[in-house]
C-alpha cells in the first residue's frame, strides 16, 4: 500500500512537472513570436531611419562644402577691398 501511494504521489508530481513544462513551452513559443514580430516591425522602420540618416549627413557634408567656399571667396573679397581702399588712400 505504500509502495502505491508513493506511485500516486509520483505519478502526480509527474504529470504537474509536465503540466509545468508545456506551459513554459507555450510561453517560449509565444515570446518567440511577439519577437519575430517586433523584428519585422522593427526592422523597415531602421532601415529608412537609417537611409535618412545617410541622407541628412550627405545633405550637411554639401552644405559644409559650400560654406568653405563661400567662406573662402569672402575672404578674397576682403583683400580685394582692403587692397583697393589702399590704392585709393594712396592715390589721394
Amino acid at each position: 500500500e505504500l509502495l502505491t501511494k508513493m506511485y500516486s504521489e509520483f505519478s502526480e508530481f509527474r504529470k504537474e512537472t509536465n503540466q509545468r513544462f508545456d506551459e513554459v513551452k507555450s510561453d517560449i513559443q509565444k515570446i518567440s513570436y511577439q519577437v519575430v514580430k517586433l523584428e519585422n516591425d522593427l526592422k523597415p522602420k531602421i532601415e529608412i531611419a537609417l537611409e535618412g540618416y545617410q541622407t541628412v549627413t550627405e545633405k550637411l557634408t554639401t552644405l559644409e562644402n559650400k560654406i568653405d567656399n563661400l567662406t573662402s571667396k569672402v575672404e578674397s573679397q576682403d583683400v580685394q577691398i582692403t587692397v583697393l581702399e589702399g590704392s585709393k588712400k594712396a592715390v589721394k
